[in-house]
């Protein structure tokens, strides 16, 4: 059984409103690249001159790259689910290609993987 319209419109709108908090928040530290690969780059912030400042921004910047990298795998999640979506394969299982549960949907959004097959493939590591 294939998920309903309204569960569906439902989803859609919640992970555009994620992407849209994602990009907000990586946009606070970092710029979008400019080549269209997706991909976001951390900007150094410079805080003064001194040998502290020197320090503060190194941590800054070693803090920000961490979150970057985050929040970049969170929004290629939420990019393919929305893409999923509009090509009509969303809700199908990537692996099994069967119905992923719509309990699951709800639960996470962005799941491409029904529980059984996400459960086989976290044993295996």
């Amino acid at each position: 059984m294939a998920i309903s319209a309204d569960l569906r419109n439902k989803i859609e709108q919640g992970l555009l409103e994620r992407k849209i908090q994602l990009e907000g928040e990586l946009s606070q530290f970092a710029t979008k690249d400019r080549k269209g690969t997706g991909d976001w780059n951390t900007t150094p912030v410079d805080v003064g001159h001194s040998e502290d400042d020197n320090a503060s921004e190194m941590t800054m910047y070693s803090d920000n790259l961490s979150l970057e990298r985050t929040l970049e795998s969170a929004l290629r999640d939420v990019t393919g689910a929305i893409a999923r979506l509009k090509a009509g394969t969303y809700g199908t299982c990537r692996y099994c290609e069967k119905e992923i549960d719509e309990k699951r949907l709800l639960a996470r959004p962005t799941s491409s993987a029904c529980v059984a097959c996400k459960t086989e493939r976290k044993s295996r590591s």
